[in-house]
């Protein structure tokens, strides 16, 4: 059965509380996640050298079966994770070499989940997030800043959003 919705989980724990906060999001909304430590992206590349890695292959599937993705980071030094910002830099690739399948972002929804223990963020955290949603021709469904220990309500909202906006 295809689902509406993929998370991708850019965390450096497959098990750490973003990954927790992202299973609690997916009891609720029926989505699929894809963990980018499952995968081998190497970082951007001018050359192109890296294109047999994972990403393109990655990006086929999520281009084909989702028509809403949504990213989750932990919040590292202010910024998204470093897992996440290599798979962001490689969205370059969509613009370069493999120009249709960045053609096929558009119109797809784009949302975004940061995740911390008792922190919060400024409104500048989601600028590359709304900013590329924005580049790609993509619709921004949102986002949501949780906690660990207080994020039941807020994910409640949030998946409200996205199954609203996204219809």
């Amino acid at each position: 059965m295809k689902k509406d919705t993929v998370v991708i989980l850019g965390s450096s724990r497959s098990d750490g509380d973003t990954a927790k906060v992202v299973q609690d999001l997916q009891k609720r909304i029926g989505c699929d996640v894809i963990d980018l430590n499952e995968y081998d992206i190497s970082y951007y590349d001018y050359d192109h050298a890296n294109k047999d890695d994972d990403f393109l292959p990655l990006m086929r599937t999520i281009i084909q079966d989702y028509q809403n993705i949504i990213f989750a980071t932990p919040v590292y030094w202010y910024t998204m994770s470093g897992i996440l910002k290599v798979f962001f830099d490689r969205i370059s690739d969509l613009l370069t070499i493999e120009k249709d399948l960045g053609r096929a972002l558009r119109g797809k929804g784009f949302g975004a989940i940061s995740c911390c223990i008792r922190g919060s963020i400024d409104e500048e955290f989601w600028h590359p997030f709304k900013k590329t949603a924005g580049y790609l021709g993509m619709t921004y469904l949102g986002d949501v800043h949780v906690d660990t220990f207080n994020n039941q309500q807020l994910l409640e909202d949030f998946a409200n959003r996205i199954s609203v906006k996204s219809k």
